[in-house]
């Protein structure tokens, strides 16, 4: 019987592995592979942690009891996916709480309300590198890790280093294609009007304006370029994210604050619906900022002279959704399921309405990155209201 167990394992291992070349998404991908290794360990949980190429540093990417959270950087000394790295090889600790080298567990922990008891961890390498760590915890019904679950989870480890390092690849040149191909149009206009300016006949006037235009285009590809690598760092899982309590009605009045020029200017109120008090989200209040400002921001350009953005808060079930809402043309309905894609514009509006086409993108990033999600409705004619959740921190979990 345990034969026959064993045979089914490897091939439920070799069906896993050429999964995992089915998906160039790095983050879909990430999920897969501890899904996979729960499976195959038959384990409470499971956790991946990536080497970054160049820092060297070693971030905690996914892990099935903290879903959503990820990006969180782990000391190469003091914990168990450390050692693994600089060791090059498996480990099992069989009682966590007493290796000296669980610290870095012990406080993911206490993110999850989840009792670590036991470890397995293997190196991810390809091409003689460790690129990360996959990490097994606590064989169901106490039971302890064999020499099987190591020679699984090494072999799985290898082929989902091979499908993280394609999909990192893949990810980076996929991104340059089309951060080149959106910067083409704004170098394109610098080169004729500099060309312009250069022209006899051209008068001062024309030159100021055309020097006007080129300062202009010049910033967008700043702008553009500045986003790209902040969305790229977003998405490979580069961009390192605090996880301390945060106040979310200080970061919503801190943005309101930093738009209202740009709404007065329009003679647009904004109008904020919020319970006085509200419970504490664990995340980076820097990014959180960085968010509602690019929502913000987007509802004062399409609104109208003289109309209402509004932003409301209301706590529900363990999360916090937070809405912003204007009174804005609105989004016709085939363009929705594709505004949250990089440098997509709505039809019609790239002409009137300046911008990069990835703040929504990046956004959307980073209330992922922080374990909730964003949703967007609109009526054409009535306006719109992006949506975006966050799950509420108990302190008393801690």
């Amino acid at each position: 019987m345990d034969y026959e167990k064993r045979i089914a394992r490897l091939e439920r291992l070799i069906e896993i592995s050429s999964a995992l070349n089915s998906t160039l998404n790095l983050r879909p991908l990430l999920h897969r592979i501890v899904l996979a290794a729960q499976e195959l360990t038959d384990t409470e949980a499971c956790s991946i942690l990536l080497v970054d190429r160049k820092s060297g540093q070693l971030y905690f990417e996914e892990a099935t009891n903290l879903p959503g959270i990820h990006s969180i950087i782990v000391p190469m000394e003091g914990s168990v996916a450390g050692w693994v790295v600089k060791n090059s090889q498996p480990l099992i600790v069989p009682d966590a709480r007493s290796d000296p080298r669980f610290d870095f567990s012990d406080k993911a922990d206490k993110l999850s309300s989840f009792t670590t008891r036991s470890i397995l961890a293997v190196p991810m390498i390809t091409r003689g590198t460790v690129i990360g760590v996959l990490e097994a915890i606590n064989k169901r019904n106490g039971a302890e890790f064999t020499e099987e679950d190591v020679e699984l989870l090494t072999v799985l480890g290898n082929h989902a280093a091979i499908a993280v390092q394609n999909a990192l690849l893949f990810h980076q040149s996929d991104l340059i294609a089309e951060i080149v191909h959106e910067m083409r149009t704004p170098l394109n206009s610098i080169i004729a009007y500099a060309d312009l300016m250069q022209r006899p006949a051209i008068s001062r006037e024309q030159c100021a304006q055309f020097a006007e235009i080129i300062r202009s285009e010049a910033e967008r590809i700043s702008k553009m370029a500045s986003n790209f690598l902040d969305l790229a760092r977003l998405q490979s899982g580069r961009a390192s994210l605090a996880r301390d309590p945060v106040d979310l009605n200080t970061v919503i009045h801190l943005s309101i604050n930093v738009i209202k020029p740009q709404a007065d200017e329009k003679g647009i109120l904004i109008a904020l619906d919020t319970p006085e008090r509200l419970p504490p989200v664990i995340g980076d209040a820097q990014r959180l900022h960085q968010a509602l400002l690019n929502l913000l921001s987007n509802a004062v350009k399409y609104s109208p002279q003289g109309s209402q953005v509004t932003v409301r808060v209301r706590h529900e079930e363990g999360v916090l959704a937070v809405s912003v809402s204007d009174r804005g043309p609105g989004i016709p309905l085939e363009a929705l399921p594709n505004i949250f894609e990089r440098f997509y514009r709505v039809p019609g509006t790239e002409k009137h309405i300046m911008g990069t086409g990835l703040g929504l993108t990046i956004t959307q990033q980073i209330i992922e990155a922080h374990g909730g999600e964003i949703t967007v409705e609109s009526e054409l004619g009535k306006g719109t209201t992006f949506t975006f959740t966050l799950p509420v921190h108990y302190a008393d979990r801690d």
